[in-house]
């Protein structure tokens, strides 16, 4: 089984390799969630021959660390990080795309400096404040093809507004947004909000369906939408501004 030493503890991954690729995913659970339970998402991901990578969040599966307690921001980032690294080495070629469910899209938008804090405002000491959050960019964004968020929470959504903290998203940089419109932990009006100020960013809302879209019954139409999506942003056909 692979694993890296992280700061806090063995991490474990998975990786579903595949030969000649179009594409490599890296994807970030949420919490109570690990990469054990994407086999099915990466099948249909593989049928579009796109790799998918992912990793146990800090706690979960088998990563060592809190199950309870996850991290903060900057922490979850951090070990994010050393897995793009991994990736990037072993797979350096082929386009590469972020992917990030709940806790997970938070921390996606934190490795661009894009999760706004919910402490804007609070206060003004910004070393105090970019200890727990990622204010500025941790990855180049040209290394970057397009970034994939499943139910990203209003906490992470601020980005983009005047004077908000943190670093604005590339705006040539492709975004999907898929979201429950029955979502209860993270309702979808503030990820209507936020796509109106990202021209960039394609929102597929999916009716009667929550916050965990690959495992409800519409996960199936959820997987083909992304992986549609996905081959689109490799040849060039994902919107853009």
């Amino acid at each position: 089984m692979p694993f890296f030493d992280g700061e806090r503890g063995r991490m474990h991954y998975r990786r579903w390799p595949i030969e000649n690729s179009v594409a490599t995913v890296l994807l970030l659970p949420g919490v109570g969630q690990h990469s054990g339970h994407y086999h099915r998402f990466a099948r249909t991901l593989k049928a579009a021959d796109i790799e998918m990578w992912a990793l146990d969040t800090s706690g979960q599966g088998l990563s060592e660390g809190d199950h309870d307690n996850p991290g903060s921001l900057a922490e979850l980032v951090a070990d994010a990080l050393m897995l793009f690294d991994i990736v990037r080495a072993t797979a350096p070629q082929p386009p590469l795309i972020l992917m990030g469910h709940s806790l997970g899209a938070v921390t996606v938008l934190g490795m661009f400096g894009a999760a706004e804090p919910e402490t804007r405002g609070a206060t003004s000491d910004t070393t105090a404040l970019e200890r727990a959050y990622p204010l500025r960019p941790a990855i180049p964004a040209d290394v970057v093809t397009g970034i994939v968020l499943s139910g990203v929470s209003k906490r992470a959504l601020g980005g983009g507004t005047p004077g908000a903290a943190g670093t604005p998203l590339p705006r040539n940089l492709p975004i999907l947004a898929v979201h429950g419109v029955e979502d209860r932990r993270a309702p979808i009006d503030a990820v209507r909000v936020w796509t109106q100020r990202h021209e960039s960013v394609d929102l597929r809302e999916y009716a009667d369906a929550g916050h965990d879209l690959l495992h409800e019954p519409v996960h199936a139409r959820v997987a083909a939408d992304i992986a549609d999506w996905m081959q689109g942003v490799v040849v060039g056909l994902a919107r853009r501004p």
